[in-house]
């Protein structure tokens, strides 16, 4: 029966076990008494919603704590068994699967290289299935304990209602593939197993946001650097953030050629592919035969070598012109949406950071309008290179939180919603 807001009380209960199983999640282990005031729910509401999450396998007791004068409190926290997650990070060189229990840890991983394929359909497919068929077999994890796959992939992602999720990857030769309905047609997972798709950047800001740098923050921009480059606006009422194009915004007319065919983008400045070829074009001699994040390592070295050794001064003179062009594509961001923070992560942005942030950091005041440069702060995610498939992870766990803490509850609703 519908209130007369709308909301029946199958939604109220709902509601209240996302409250509590969300409170227990980041911020616990709390006692009963802690989550009354905590998520706005009366003692008795508390009382019923825990019984039905701990009968459920959802909830555990984490030992006690002493109380004022009382008896001791028993701790609750979200129990780890009680669902797991795979994450794939479809990146630039490789294809990275991880299983994950209810709390983010991991418990197996694989990944299987691209290099000599590129992004060919067939075999991106491929490695994904045969990636989450070997960690469920390492594992004694069984596909009907799976809260969902959650993937992150470049390029844009547009849901359809014939086909789910369908990437549209210019630079990386993707136009409309329907993965979702490959990997269902591939992969020996059940139909009740949801797969929840999304931009790299997207998935990269969601576990800065939830489990890294962006915690606290009421607005961020998470940019990745990689080959390529991407960015993820996360701002209050936006659920999993929204991904922007960032690395295709001109930052020099009639420029370089990017790998998305127009001219002067900042990913032909600033992509490491690209950041190596300029190193070759202005004298540098990068080293021949070798992948981009060692061709990248040795740029870094050449222009800060270990032992007091005498810096290259090409190798130094590209760097300083590329944080200039970061720097300056940051401060569009600043002027634009204002963040409280800008995070950089991405394999490459991780490699450069430590050296390069200082400049970046200086050019991107230098360019920003003051009022919005003086709240911002930009700095390195904190979560490495694992982000992307934790991110991605963390996609079927906050539809599992919206749920209820029911598997595929939400998808339900809204299927129910549209009649």
């Amino acid at each position: 029966m519908a209130g007369r807001s709308g909301r029946t009380v199958r939604d109220l209960r709902r509601g209240n076990r996302t409250a509590v199983l969300q409170r227990l999640y980041f911020d616990g282990p709390m006692s009963r008494f802690e989550l009354a005031p905590a998520t706005g729910l009366s003692g008795g509401s508390i009382s019923n919603v825990v019984a039905e999450l701990v009968e459920d396998g959802l909830v555990e007791e984490a030992g006690t704590v002493e109380s004022d004068g009382g008896r001791p409190r028993t701790l609750l926290r979200v129990a780890p068994s009680g669902g797991h997650m795979i994450g794939v990070d479809v990146g630039e060189t490789r294809v990275r699967v991880e299983l994950f229990d209810l709390a983010l840890t991991e418990l197996a991983r694989t990944e299987r290289p691209l290099e000599h394929h590129g992004y060919d359909v067939e075999v991106v497919v491929g490695h994904i299935r045969d990636g989450i068929a070997e960690v469920l077999a390492d594992t004694d994890i069984t596909p009907d304990q799976l809260l969902g796959v959650g993937i992150g992939v470049p390029g844009i992602v547009a849901p359809t209602p014939e086909q789910g999720a369908v990437v549209h990857g210019q630079t990386m030769g993707w136009d409309a593939v329907p993965l979702e309905s490959l990997l269902r047609s591939t992969c020996e997972l059940p139909d009740s197993v949801p797969y929840f798709i999304d931009n790299g950047a997207r998935t990269l800001g969601q576990a800065e946001l939830w489990f890294g740098a962006g915690r606290g923050s009421r607005d961020a921009v998470v940019v990745l650097f990689g080959s390529g480059i991407g960015a993820c606006l996360v701002t209050e009422g936006v659920e999993y953030g929204r991904a922007l194009e960032w690395g295709h915004v001109t930052v020099r007319v009639r420029g370089r050629r990017c790998r998305c065919g127009a001219l002067g983008c900042l990913e032909a400045y600033a992509g490491a592919g690209a950041l190596v070829d300029r190193w070759r074009e202005a004298g540098g001699h990068p080293p021949e035969g070798t992948d981009e994040e060692t061709a990248l390592a040795a740029l870094l070295a050449a222009a800060h070598p270990a032992g007091g050794a005498e810096a290259d001064p090409v190798a130094l003179a590209v760097l300083e012109e590329t944080a200039e062009y970061v720097g300056a594509g940051l401060s569009d961001l600043v002027n634009l949406f204002q963040p409280e923070r800008i995070l950089i992560g991405g394999w490459a942005g991780l490699q450069l950071g430590p050296r390069f942030l200082p400049a970046v950091r200086r050019y991107a005041d230098a360019y920003s309008l003051r009022h919005p440069a003086a709240r911002v702060r930009i700095d390195l995610g904190e979560l490495g290179p694992d982000a992307v498939t934790v991110g991605a992870a963390s996609l079927p766990l906050a539809d599992f939180f919206a749920g209820g803490g029911r598997r595929g509850a939400r998808r339900r609703v809204r299927a129910e919603a549209n009649g």
